[in-house]
């Protein structure tokens, strides 16, 4: 029972204003009635206005809860095992929190996705991509913490988290520890604490993913959020996808499984506290009737009333003809996606707005089925520059939200190795309620300017457009594997 409190308490801490110097233009919201919750269930979002705390990166008060606290106290709280798998960890403070844990005699395994497991600091600017030395350039200005524009060595050794966790002899692999170059993605992002407490939810342990840049003062960070879940039961499915993952360790038989090779079962389902989850680990064989889309569809298709979804991608074509059946019954439909993904020409977005847009080779994705009558209530939030919407979560009728790591496409039901949850909860729902009332407020619905500008010049340029003879790989087309763990 103690323990049960304590846990109860974590994200009440976090809701405390960290600091009392607010600054206008920073600060909004003046606390709204505060929502229950189910027993056992926690959540929090980094740009909640009801929320404020003292950003690590630029030391301001600023509104939402401090998704890095959460994370580094459930690590701090534990007093057997840690298991993080998360695609991305470049915070610091997470890595010394692992650290500390293991230094204590805590056992401590890491998964990360390859495509960021090199520390930084032993990275050549010439060897990189732009994507890679815009990211390096990105973990240098974190690393920078007295901002005079260099990095010292002091500066190197403290700021790279990977090279932290490496220096200290924790143990951590990555998506090639199966003898490949890797897998879809390692998309997944979930800490097990002592199989009893996991955290889990859309955020990458970054500052981009939890706080803002370090050289751009405008970003807040992607618009992300975590729960944590006090459940035996549903930390030890989580326990059991990373052991699948982590093998015999590093160093030892190629016997890691990743993507298809973890052979994922279907979703389990488990109570926490009195609250129904389902949870389901990716990925699938698109034969395999399992598969995450279709638990989606499936869910989806319940809806009565009302459908909230806030998606960083949306390119599933299957889940377009669920949702326009949806809404031709009279279902209500909020959707907000992100702006810079909303209205790429793979984006099921326009299919909902009656639109479609070629690609660079002047082709349109083979099956695609723009409304004939544009959908109501789809459209865009409005974020700082910089910022991208990175939540993958839905709220049927109130009751039943759907979230994970798991983008609503192809690549995260058929590569990545993801996690997708549906958790049946009025009081759960509710905050996720919420969190779409306050991106709605300003969004930018339809085809807005910007679109309209995109549409003109893509016609211009590829006329009518000619359909693809077969579906393409998009994460080839458009750039590799970063873009696939988007999709």
């Amino acid at each position: 029972m103690e323990s049960k409190r304590c846990w109860g308490a974590l994200l009440l801490a976090l809701s405390l204003v960290q600091g009392c110097g607010s600054q206008a233009g920073r600060l909004v919201g003046t606390g709204p009635v505060e929502l229950p919750l189910p027993d056992g269930i926690q959540v929090a979002f980094n740009h909640r206005a009801d929320r404020h705390y003292r950003s690590p990166i630029h030391a301001e008060a600023r509104n939402g809860d401090n998704l890095e606290a959460l994370v580094i106290r459930g690590i701090e709280a534990a007093e057997q095992e840690v298991l993080v798998a998360v695609q991305e960890l470049s915070l610091p403070a997470i890595a010394e929190a692992l650290v500390r844990q293991h230094r204590r005699g805590v056992t401590v395994k890491v998964v990360l996705e390859n495509t960021y497991s090199t520390p930084w600091s032993e990275q050549h600017e010439a060897d990189l991509d732009g994507h890679a030395r815009q990211r390096r350039q990105l973990l240098m200005e974190l690393a920078d913490r007295n901002r005079d524009g260099k990095v010292s060595l002091a500066e190197q050794q403290s700021g790279d988290a990977v090279a932290i966790l490496t220096a200290a002899g924790v143990p951590w692999l990555d998506d090639t520890a199966d003898g490949s170059k890797g897998s879809g993605l390692m998309h997944s992002k979930y800490v097990v604490v002592d199989r009893r407490l996991v955290i889990t939810g859309s955020a990458n342990f970054t500052a981009s993913g939890m706080h803002g840049d370090a050289a751009d003062r405008r970003t807040r960070g992607n618009v992300n959020h975590l729960l944590q879940l006090d459940s035996p039961q549903l930390a030890e499915l989580f326990a059991d996808d990373f052991s699948r993952m982590w093998g015999d360790g590093p160093g030892g038989q190629p016997d890691s499984r990743f993507g298809l090779a973890k052979q994922s079962g279907p979703a389990a389902q488990v109570m926490v506290g009195q609250t129904s989850v389902e949870v389901l680990f990716a990925p699938h064989r698109s034969s395999d009737p399992n598969h995450g889309l279709h638990l989606i569809s499936n869910t989806l298709a319940t809806a009565k009333q009302r459908v909230d979804l806030a998606l960083f991608v949306f390119s599933a074509q299957a889940l377009t003809t669920v949702i326009a059946d949806l809404q031709a019954k009279g279902v209500r439909l909020r959707l907000l996606a992100d702006p810079g993904f909303a209205s790429r020409s793979f984006s099921e977005v326009l299919d909902l707005l009656g639109v479609a847009l070629a690609d660079r080779h002047c082709k349109v994705e083979a099956g695609n089925q723009p409304l004939k009558q544009a959908a109501e209530g789809v459209g865009i939030p409005r974020l700082a520059r910089g910022d991208k919407l990175h939540h993958k979560f839905a709220v049927i009728d109130g009751n039943t939200v759907i979230t994970g790591s798991f983008n609503w496409s192809p690549s995260a039901a058929h590569q990545n190795d993801e996690v997708l949850m549906v958790i049946h909860s009025p009081l759960l729902a509710a905050h996720f309620t919420r969190e779409i009332d306050r991106l709605w407020k300003g969004a930018d619905l339809g085809i807005n300017a910007a679109l309209e500008r995109k549409l003109l010049e893509n016609r211009r340029r590829c006329g009518s457009g000619m359909q693809r003879l077969r579906v393409v790989d998009w994460a080839g087309v458009l750039g590799g594997r970063r873009l696939a763990g988007w999709l």
